[in-house]
């Protein structure tokens, strides 16, 4: 394992720098580690664990974010085009699959995986390029998002209905029906009026968070797997049943590298069971299907949104986030398999176009405005004469963002809220409120739950709008951790950082070099008025 996990540090510092997904690089190790080479994997026991678990949290994480808000803002276009997309891709590539002989339910499960595309990749790709805000990477994210409620219901109906079980179907049918509705129900009485309060009693310790939440997870995926679903959908209830919380963000900053880690032996699995032998007959097939998702389904989204109404470059930009097969592509025939639907060679094939879609997909991307120019004379024909009003809800943005809501930072945000700038607070104590001595001042002001020394948390804070961000916790190892994230996220804005003392202040002197941070705030010599006008100096 020891020597598996080096060279995958090898081949995904390698994938880095050449700007690939680590997805391709984790399949290559497992081409390098398994039977066709080193031989390192004979048997996948410990890896298929592993990789279990890694797909159990990535579902998890899926539901926890669901954001069927974002659906609703953008409006019918994502829904229009995600499930359009989904339609005529399915239907195009199960003629594909059946020209090249495959039969009925090997072509089915081919043309389904080529409809789904990655959500981590595209969000990562679009954050690097600071487009995600932007007008078609919202559109993008939002038919993503349609995209991934699209292959959760296929999954359950997969593992609901794909397995061999007792009876006359409409005894099956009702079995199933019963099931989930009792399910449903349970969960809905959890979510009402179980989890709020739970989640409330354990919030105060990030760790007795995240192990409470994991533990849940794992009871709702074993109660699925009872009743005759996949131990899958059952991660993705139990954090679709949390996403309504206000811990939903904490919690999956802090899973996040904990599935990143453990889908790296899903991928690995996968490359160690290509096989060889008979790769070279499926290259025309893989290079076929590949052909289409690269080239057909950017035009069906194109031709979607161009009837729409849309420009063309909105359509051309949006439609690149959906020239790759996704993780769940090879999640989904991995799970026919398991089910005996699919064999190995057809595995292998979805897998092989995975590596060349998302190893291509992902230089349109990164280079998708000068590939636009060079196209833009030849999708005329995708808009209208008249395109409609493109503009939709912007995201919510903050001028401020403090994190702390002590007595220094309370006194910051009160003078902040004063001069007429929207603020955002972050604090990990779960029973914090916002306690203004003018009420009226109440509705510039929001707070969420989160851990400043989580170094993943300020990826889902709103940094493009902040004017400034400042920390009033007193503690200078966080701080730094703090500062040293946000920018790593890509906060450009003035940071200032507290300091009880001249010696603490001093601790700050590489990062104030470095430009990590721009000013440190002494609550016991500076006033709250003292330190805002020293932040808008800078």
């Amino acid at each position: 394992m020891a020597a598996v996990l080096a060279v995958a540090a090898i081949v995904a510092f390698i994938a880095h720098r050449a700007r690939q997904p680590l997805i391709v690089a984790f399949i290559v190790v497992g081409v390098i580690v398994g039977p066709s080479l080193l031989g390192w994997v004979e048997e996948a026991g410990t890896l298929e664990l592993l990789a279990e678990i890694g797909i159990a949290i990535l579902l998890f994480l899926v539901g926890l974010k669901l954001d069927i808000r974002l659906v609703k803002s953008i409006g019918r276009v994502a829904l229009v085009t995600g499930l359009g997309q989904v339609l005529f891709t399915s239907l195009v590539g199960f003629g594909l699959a059946l020209l090249f002989g495959m039969p009925v339910v090997l072509a089915a499960y081919v043309a389904v995986a080529l409809t789904f595309s990655s959500t981590i990749i595209i969000v990562k790709l679009l954050s690097d390029k600071r487009e995600l805000d932007e007008l078609h990477g919202r559109i993008a994210l939002g038919f993503l998002i349609v995209q991934d409620i699209v292959v959760i219901v296929v999954m359950i109906a997969l593992s609901s209905f794909g397995s061999e079980r007792d009876g006359p179907l409409w005894e099956q049918i009702a079995a199933v029906l019963l099931a989930a509705v009792a399910l449903i129900g349970g969960l809905a009485v959890a979510m009402r009026w179980v989890l709020p309060r739970l989640l409330r009693l354990v919030a105060s310790s990030q760790e007795l968070l995240i192990v409470c939440c994991i533990a849940w997870a794992v009871a709702v995926a074993a109660l699925t797997d009872y009743l005759g679903f996949s131990v899958e959908v059952g991660a993705f209830l139990a954090g679709f049943a949390l996403a309504s919380t206000r811990f939903r963000e904490s919690i999956a900053s802090s899973l996040a590298g904990l599935r990143d880690f453990l889908l790296l032996f899903f991928f690995i699995e996968l490359g160690a069971q290509l096989d060889f032998s008979s790769i070279g007959a499926q290259v025309p097939a893989a290079l076929a299907f590949s052909a289409f998702v690269l080239i057909g389904n950017p035009l069906i989204v194109l031709a979607i949104m161009g009837v729409m109404g849309y420009p063309k470059r909105v359509s051309f930009l949006a439609g690149l986030a959906v020239a790759q097969i996704s993780e769940f592509s090879l999640i989904l025939v991995a799970l026919g398999r398991d089910l005996g639907h699919v064999d190995n060679d057809t595995v292998g094939l979805v897998t092989l176009v995975g590596m060349i879609t998302i190893g291509a997909s992902t230089y349109m991307i990164l280079y998708s405005k000068p590939l636009f120019a060079v196209l833009e004379p030849f999708l005329g024909i995708f808009e209208r004469r008249r395109t409609i009003n493109v503009s939709v809800p912007e995201p919510k943005a903050y001028d401020v963002i403090v994190f702390g809501h002590g007595r220094f930072g309370r006194r910051l945000i009160e003078e902040f809220a004063t001069l007429g700038y929207s603020v955002l607070v972050v604090d990990w104590d779960p029973y914090a409120e916002i306690s203004l001595d003018n009420p009226a001042l109440a509705d510039r002001v929001a707070l969420v739950y989160g851990d400043a020394s989580n170094g993943e948390f300020p990826d889902i804070l709103p940094l493009g709008s902040a004017k400034w961000i400042v920390s009033t916790i007193p503690n200078v190892e966080v701080n730094k951790i703090l500062a040293t994230s946000l920018r790593r996220h890509g906060a450009t804005a003035p940071v200032a950082v507290t300091a009880h003392s001249e010696a603490e202040a001093g601790a700050f002197s590489r990062e104030i070099d470095e430009k990590v941070v721009n000013l440190v705030l002494e609550p016991f010599d500076d006033a709250a008025d003292d330190a805002i006008a020293a932040l808008r100096a800078l």
